[in-house]
């Protein structure tokens, strides 16, 4: 199969270990390792210390899915598969569709969600946002006039990368009847679950909700763990599981095993892990908001209700990929443009899951205000 390549993975190959800040990762500050085994069990430690270091089961380990599985209200053990998340996308686009299929996408969106199903000869539709009463707001008419009677899969992402918008319960439960009403699958992409800025707002899985939703989740946003590199897929469709891990065969086969402790031990302590990076979150957000009030002019805000990422509009002459490239060039911060989104040339993507923003964004001040004159429309 030959693919596009991947613009914003492309885009972080050639920054993300140059660059000397960061403002654009959607993921938060990595814990140490040493950190996560100390919130480990006795039992816990004992398999840490006396683990080999050969292949595991290919669905997962039954002590890793038995702590994922604490996490959802209808889904068993045999619900879940583990793996890798991109491939787990990869494998369940390939499995779910076919040549000449159509397909629902929010946009913007993480690239392989529709990449691999365009690639692979179907139609894609965008379901695009509005700007209602100062957010984002994916309305859920919008989504229902683009499905087809071919659609056969609406790809869907809350808590929302990269605009950081997540719908109410009610609008969430319309978008899974839509599907229901009209036999569509629907791939759900919860990658930022569980980081609501108010947990009041936190969202049933959609496999817990809808009997033909697959959804995604894994170590990398929630948890701060992405060198683990552990995802998983939960469904009630058992036949479609079975088909995915005999497809993983091909692939990466089975999972590492150190990942597979350390993410237990995580998934066992979700609350610890987890409260550190909301509170990361919520006071950059506050930081970068008392910049934005100083530098309106030059930058739109919209501040997200969940998630660790915003999307903001940029008042500039210039696209944001030709921003973003003399950025980082002069200054060393790494802003991602919505180029990479195939979002239009105005927008750029801001991450709040970073300790040292308000030192980013201190530079950042002292250069627009040095420059946003020879910039600002």
């Amino acid at each position: 199969m030959k693919i596009k390549d991947f613009a914003v993975e492309r885009f972080f190959a050639k920054y993300e270990f140059r660059a000397k800040y960061l403002l654009s990762s959607s993921d938060c500050d990595g814990y140490k390792m040493q950190d996560i085994l100390k919130l480990a069990s006795e039992n816990e430690l004992e398999q840490w210390h006396n683990l080999k270091l050969g292949y595991t089961e290919s669905s997962g380990s039954e002590e890793l899915r038995a702590s994922i599985k604490q996490h959802y209200q209808n889904i068993t053990i045999d619900e879940i598969l583990v793996a890798s998340p991109g491939e787990l996308n990869f494998i369940t686009v390939n499995i779910l569709l076919n040549a000449g299929d159509h397909v629902v996408c929010q946009s913007p969106m993480y690239q392989s969600l529709y990449q691999v199903a365009k690639d692979s000869g179907c139609s894609v539709s965008f379901w695009k946002p509005e700007i209602n009463n100062n957010r984002w707001y994916y309305n859920p008419s919008d989504l229902e006039r683009l499905i087809r009677p071919d659609t056969k899969l609406i790809a869907i992402n809350f808590p929302h990368n990269p605009t950081g918008y997540s719908p109410n319960i009610r609008e969430y439960n319309e978008i899974l009847d839509i599907a229901r009403k009209n036999g569509v699958a629907v791939f759900s992409d919860e990658m930022y679950r569980f980081l609501h800025l108010d947990p009041d707002d936190n969202l049933p899985s959609a496999s817990d909700l809808y009997e033909n939703a697959i959804s995604l989740w894994g170590t990398s946003k929630t948890f701060g763990l992405a060198g683990l590199r552990l995802g998983w897929l939960t469904t009630k469709n058992k036949t479609l599981l079975d088909k995915i891990v005999s497809f993983k065969d091909y692939l990466s086969i089975c999972n590492s095993a150190p990942s597979e402790i350390l993410g237990t031990i995580a998934l066992n302590n979700l609350d610890r892990i987890l409260q550190p990076n909301i509170t990361k979150i919520k006071t950059n957000i506050e930081h970068f908001d008392a910049f934005h009030y100083r530098n309106a002019v030059f930058f739109d805000f919209i501040k997200p209700n969940s998630g660790s990422t915003a999307f903001v509009k940029l008042n500039i002459k210039e696209t944001a990929m030709e921003f973003a490239e003399r950025l980082v060039k002069e200054k060393g911060i790494m802003l991602l443009p919505s180029e990479m989104f195939e979002f239009g040339t105005e927008h750029v993507r801001i991450g709040f899951g970073r300790q040292n923003m308000p030192e980013i964004l201190d530079i950042f001040e002292h250069y627009i205000n040095d420059e946003y004159k020879n910039y600002c429309k």
